[in-house]
């Protein structure tokens, strides 16, 4: 637990006052997220010509905005590991750019199969009961954290979007968010934020879809 102890070396209440002073620096950044990610949403259950380049640009837009506007100018103040964790961010939202948006391998579309089902959980929790239970135990919304600018929500997102790519999903995509959500996990249960919680449960839910899905459309 010492070990562990050291990726977090502040308090829960400095956490919460570095994450106010970023929502307050950035704002209305939040609302233009929010907008993106429910554009990210629509154009997988109505996809068109291009939707899939899209999503994937706009999944690349919050995570390098995070690891760079959130971790590595905000984040770092309290953290030694912030610039690595940005730096996590930043190869996430290449990896994405490349993948999705110059090489256009990526489509997403809801299948209505069960990684579909519970990829739109994932991204709900994300969007709305994420911030909301942020909101609800820490004094207010400048101290929570919001889908597409901020890691816990931004990751979960991730996972439910990346649950809705057809025919498979493509598992260099899915490493980094997996990661982040099991070192989100340990942030949990350090600082006790009960929002993070879902990390760790949408990691057991996405890996066992994502095998179950790729080996049925197995090519």
């Amino acid at each position: 637990m010492d070990t562990l102890a050291r990726l977090v070396p502040f308090t829960r209440d400095v956490f919460f006052g570095v994450l106010e002073r970023y929502n307050e620096a950035i704002w209305p950044a939040q609302i233009a997220a929010f907008l993106l990610v429910l554009l990210a949403v629509w154009s997988a259950l109505r996809p068109f010509p291009g939707s899939g380049r899209l999503i994937a640009a706009i999944l690349t837009a919050a995570w390098i905005w995070t690891g760079v506007a959130y971790y590595m100018l905000h984040y770092a103040q309290i953290n030694w590991a912030a610039w690595a964790f940005g730096f996590v961010f930043v190869l996430q939202g290449v990896a994405l750019i490349v993948t999705g948006v110059i090489r256009d391998r990526i489509a997403f579309r809801f299948a209505g199969d069960a990684a579909g089902w519970v990829g739109l959980v994932l991204i709900a929790v994300a969007a709305v009961v994420y911030p909301l239970i942020g909101v609800g135990s820490d004094q207010g919304w400048p101290r929570a954290a919001l889908v597409g600018i901020a890691p816990g929500p931004t990751v979960l997102w991730t996972l439910g979007m990346l649950l809705l790519a057809v025919p498979r999903v493509p598992w260099h995509l899915l490493f980094i968010p997996l990661l982040c959500s099991v070192i989100g996990g340990i942030g949990a249960l350090l600082l006790v934020l009960p929002q993070d919680v879902a990390l760790p449960l949408g990691v057991v839910l996405t890996i066992v879809l994502v095998i179950r899905k790729n080996r049925i459309n197995r090519p």
